[in-house]
């Protein structure tokens, strides 16, 4: 089984957004070249800033700069290129089923309302890619939640996302290798 080549985080651009819930995509892509030392530049092609994991030449970095609702056009203008199928893309995203602090990796499925991934399908012609889920809580209301995703974490949920973060990159070389059931074992099983 081959692993991931392409790894994208879902966000919006623009400093207004840069703290906000909604990009825990962006943030955990910047923490990965931070722990990588891989560089993420605007290529106007690909909409959006990518790159290369650093010691990787074929697994490439994505932050689509389309806003989140768009984000497939630029997942697959940068799949089609270099020829990455689906199921080696892993899609991080915030969501908000899950807690603050809980991080789950899961393929294919559905959208569960969330519009970059929906966006995403759309533009692959499929849903079996992988998706890193990270936990944003939710707000209780459905109607609340808009204004929850584009609003920063409290310090303490901002906290626990930043440790989901650490957690799900342990399971970096599994990803890599294309060992996912280890990875969701070791991630879905993590103690606190």
């Amino acid at each position: 089984m081959n692993g991931i080549r392409l790894f994208v985080g879902l966000g919006n651009p623009g400093a207004q957004y840069e703290d906000t819930r909604h990009n825990a995509g962006f943030w955990w892509i910047d923490q990965l070249c931070a722990q990588t030392a891989s560089k993420t530049t605007l290529e106007a092609k690909f909409f959006g800033l990518s790159g290369r994991l650093n010691g990787h030449a074929d697994t490439w970095l994505l932050k689509p700069t389309t806003f989140m609702n768009a984000s497939g056009r630029a997942v697959a203008a940068l799949a089609r290129f270099y020829k990455i199928p689906a199921e080696q893309i892993l899609v991080v995203h915030d969501e908000l089923d899950l807690p603050p602090g809980a991080a789950r990796l899961k393929k294919g499925g559905g959208h569960s309302g969330h519009n970059g991934l929906k966006d995403i399908a759309a533009q692959l012609g499929t849903n079996d890619f992988w998706r890193l889920r990270l936990g944003i809580g939710h707000p209780g209301d459905r109607s609340a939640v808009v204004n929850y995703v584009l609003n920063a974490p409290l310090r303490d949920e901002m906290q626990q996302i930043a440790y989901a973060m650490d957690d799900s990159m342990l399971v970096l070389p599994q990803l890599l290798e294309g060992k996912f059931e280890e990875a969701m074992l070791k991630l879905h099983t993590k103690t606190k």
